[in-house]
């Protein structure tokens, strides 16, 4: 379905979604004032002023074309004013995890040259304060929120966003003409964000994402997913995370949809119940609670219950294909009596899940398209805007990443001599292509433009030949596009959010009383450790503690032993951003090494190989969801 509207550029979307939806008083957006308050809607006037009124703040505080601006927020409506303040005057938007710890958010700043700073609690706010003396490129430090603390508005030199509003309102008059000259003057070409991902040398990497990577994107996605006027979203993604910014945010208001927030992760539930979405952008994370809720409720009730349950799930996959009535008629029953329960927790309105960030099991897929829930999943990286395939919706293949996106090559490249194998076009189906494994890549409009002053690593990944080297082993199957593998270590959790373990494993190792160590947490909600102790040096803490030591696996199931290193992984997290933090450990007393083949001749790890042979001891970790 094409967009409302036209438009080349994000500040193009703006302008033209700002005329269209005049004097029709539409909800753009809708937050709640409090967790026991009713949603609060903003109309498109509103937004439109707002915008207007902050970006003539911003111009007027010296943010021209191609000057960054940073914003360290939860999602919220002040995000997408100032988002879209900045980019009009032709700003580059720098947007960071609020969960980030004071040391990435200094070198992010820094790094990008960020010189407008917007954060928005006082938790936030104190993360600026700390890194103030710092961070020398920030002309002006903007707070959304008023802090328990006001001082910190003071220590930091900071304004608050209500306060900037209105000098832009009183500025704007003077400002409007030159305002919408160089809202016109943004090209395709234009950078529009850095969005800063995880770097396997502990420092992030800004990836350059033009208006013409983002703008293909959306319009790629309206081809193969249906949003309309009629259509509203619950936004809980962080909006600084590609998926989130493209898919739960730009093609939802290009499409006239409207975007209510979230209070925050933890009461999506809740949330889902009282905005009532049609569509919902989410990673697995979700559908995996909401699949084992129900599956819990099931085992806690009688053998009738779970008898109609599983027929119910019979008669679901049945109706999927089948063209029967009598399959039909017991569909309906089964709603009846089952499904339209799930569907209540969704808010009843639910036509269409989009999944992505990470793998989504298959069993899950096909239970929510049992019950008459469908997810589309879909596949990408920041460096491709992020997605480069999608599922198609009502030909769904669980398993594999979908269809390539319209406008997108895909190829497939052997990895043992680099020959390209295979590759197809979004343009080329309908096609039943299959081929071999290879390094997964990527060519089109989408791409990146590059890491941000970092050209040596844009050429690593971005070979001569335009192609974009994702670093995922995968197939072609009948023209789905199937991931077997990870090329490089990069963990996906639970969330969808990318963690490189290298640093964090050197980290570790720092400990004095660790060995070796390898983080673990591939699809799961928090990362964990397998570590070898240093047992000398533990048995020079316990004697210093006039605690007598035994034999080496004794002591790793000493108790002060374990309260040790759980006061060390503490310290640590306390410099690793929330999705980083490793949770729990467990201690193995024999060595990695090349002979029980683990380790390469080269001291590097085989992790494929670790997870095989202590698969029951990681997955004790995550057995009870303890962290």
């Amino acid at each position: 379905m094409p967009t409302i509207v036209d438009f080349n550029t994000i500040p193009e979307l703006f302008y033209e979604l700002s005329l269209k939806t005049k004097g029709r008083n539409k909800t753009a957006y809708a937050f709640k004032p409090g967790s026991n308050e009713p949603y609060q809607e903003i109309k498109w006037e509103k937004f439109t002023k707002d915008v207007y009124a902050l970006a003539a703040y911003m111009m007027d505080a010296g943010l021209g074309k191609g000057d960054r601006f940073a914003i360290l927020s939860e999602n919220r409506y002040e995000w997408a004013v100032v988002d879209f303040a900045g980019q009009i005057v032709g700003g580059v938007n720098v947007a960071l995890y609020a969960t980030l710890p004071p040391e990435q958010v200094e070198y992010i700043i820094n790094d990008s040259g960020s010189k407008l700073f917007f954060v928005s609690t006082g938790i936030q706010l104190k993360k600026a304060v700390q890194i103030k003396g710092n961070i020398k490129s920030v002309k002006h430090l903007i707070a959304f929120d008023t802090p328990p603390n006001k001082k910190l508005l003071e220590d930091g030199g900071a304004l608050l966003f209500d306060d900037v509003i209105e000098t832009g309102r009183q500025k704007y008059p003077s400002l409007a003409d030159k305002i919408q000259e160089t809202l016109k003057s943004v090209t395709e070409n234009d950078l529009s964000t850095l969005i800063y991902t995880s770097g396997t040398t502990g420092n992030p990497k800004g990836v350059m994402l033009s208006n013409g990577n983002l703008i293909s994107n959306v319009k790629a996605a309206h081809k193969v997913i249906t949003i309309g006027e009629e259509d509203r979203t619950l936004s809980f993604l962080p909006l600084c995370h590609a998926f989130e910014r493209v898919a739960g945010y730009y093609a939802m208001l290009a499409g006239g949809a409207e975007i209510y927030y979230a209070e925050s992760v933890d009461t999506v539930s809740k949330n889902l119940t009282e905005a009532r979405p049609t569509v919902v952008v989410s990673v697995p994370r979700l559908f995996e609670k909401m699949y084992n809720i129900v599956l819990k409720n099931v085992q806690a009730g009688s053998s009738l219950k779970q008898g109609l349950f599983n027929w119910g799930i019979g008669v679901g996959k049945k109706s999927i294909t089948s063209k029967s009535p009598l399959v039909k008629l017991q569909k309906k029953i089964a709603d009846k009596l089952i499904f339209d329960k799930l569907k209540d927790r969704t808010g009843g309105r639910v036509r269409l899940f989009v999944s992505g960030g990470a793998a989504l099991p298959s069993e899950i897929g096909l239970f929510f398209q049992a019950a008459g829930l469908r997810i589309t999943e879909g596949y990408g990286l920041t460096e491709t805007s992020p997605v480069m395939n999608v599922n198609p919706v009502g030909a769904e293949r669980y398993g594999t990443v979908g269809h390539v996106l319209p406008g997108v090559t895909v190829g497939i490249q052997r990895v043992s001599d680099g020959k390209l194998i295979a590759q197809l076009s979004g343009d080329d189906y309908p096609s039943s292509l299959s081929s071999d494994e290879g390094e997964i890549l990527c060519k089109g409009p989408n791409v990146m433009q590059g890491y941000y002053n970092k050209k040596k690593e844009t050429e690593e990944v971005i070979d001569a030949d335009g192609w974009f080297h994702t670093g995922d082993i995968g197939r072609f199957v009948d023209g789905y596009l199937q991931i077997t593998d990870r090329l490089k270590h990069m963990i996906v959790n639970a969330g969808g959010k990318n963690i490189y373990p290298g640093p964090i494993e050197d980290t570790i190792k720092t400990i004095l009383y660790v060995d070796q160590a390898v983080v673990v947490g591939e699809g799961q909600q928090f990362m964990s450790a397998i570590i070898v102790p240093d047992f000398e040096a533990l048995r020079g803490y316990l004697k210093a503690n006039n605690i007598s030591a035994g034999k080496d696996e004794e002591i790793m199931e000493m108790d002060e032993v374990k309260k040790l290193f759980d006061r060390e992984l503490k310290t640590i997290n306390k410099k690793l951003a929330s999705h980083e933090k490793v949770r729990q450990f467990r201690l193995i007393q024999e060595p990695f090494s090349v002979e029980n083949g683990i380790l390469t001749p080269t001291m590097k790890v085989k992790r494929k190989v670790l997870e095989k042979q202590y698969a029951d001891l990681i997955a004790s970790i995550y057995t009870d969801d303890q962290a």
